[in-house]
């Protein structure tokens, strides 16, 4: 793989941390080129991606935008058609669990804010990506689910994990519509990963909890979920079609 997608135009969403970071550079290390990464408030983890993206011999580009706002989704998407008006590689990584709340504290805004940061956002931006990918018969999609969508998430994270679920049948509906167009689209569902995500929103006890009903005794990295997203991205998954890959160290077995 080590230039398995030299040529390709890569999308990420939500690179300036965590996996999508790890998968912007991962990409341009094998090839791909532009790499145009997305990112909210965290510019300077957006510059760290970008250096690390030039650093591997790619073309960097950072577009900001709050995905959580519908208006701001359109005004990227419209950014992102100036900046690559032909994207090979869509991987729709932005997400947040926004915060805890439990079932008598979720407003209707914090409901709105994690489902269009979640899930609408990432049907956006695959619509308005696809109809280029369609046009030249080539395409790959990579939606971001959660072990959560299997398992409800801990507490206060009810409709981030509905929303997770959405976006692994979502996988599989947009799988089905655009196979016969020579467009792959998978998932993958992380299981806890030791980034900022967790430092945020998880204690450390929820964490050692975590690690002790593992089999594999210890929490996931950014790059092991990344080098599963290479994998599905690359000729090597050619036959795989509609899948979310569970990545969590035997924590939930099918």
């Amino acid at each position: 793989m080590e230039q398995e997608f030299k040529g390709k135009t890569a999308v990420v969403t939500g690179a300036s941390r965590g996996v999508g970071k790890a998968t912007a550079i991962a990409l341009a290390q094998h090839g791909a080129s532009p790499v145009i990464i997305h990112y909210n408030s965290h510019k300077a983890g957006a510059e760290d991606t970008l250096a690390a993206i030039r650093d591997a011999g790619a073309q960097g580009i950072a577009l900001q935008a709050d995905l959580a706002s519908v208006p701001e989704t359109h005004r990227f998407i419209a950014e992102l058609a100036e900046a690559a008006p032909a994207v090979d590689i869509l991987v729709n990584n932005a997400g947040s669990l926004v915060r805890r709340a439990k079932l008598m504290e979720f407003t209707d805004e914090l409901y709105d804010e994690v489902m269009n940061l979640n899930v609408r956002s990432a049907w956006l931006i695959t619509q308005a990506l696809a109809p280029s990918m369609i046009e030249r018969r080539s395409g790959i999609i990579v939606f971001l689910s959660s072990i959560a969508a299997r398992n409800g998430g801990g507490p206060g994270a009810t409709i981030y994990s509905a929303a997770k679920a959405a976006v692994a049948t979502i996988t599989k509906g947009v799988a089905k519509e655009l196979a016969p167009h020579g467009i792959r689209v998978n998932g993958v569902s992380p299981g806890t990963v030791d980034n900022d995500f967790h430092a945020r929103f998880s204690t450390r006890q929820i964490l050692d909890a975590v690690v002790a009903q593992t089999p594999a005794g210890k929490l996931g990295t950014n790059e092991e979920v990344a080098d599963t997203i290479l994998f599905l991205c690359s000729d090597a998954s050619r036959y795989i079609y509609g899948q979310t890959i569970e990545i969590n160290g035997g924590m939930y077995m099918v």
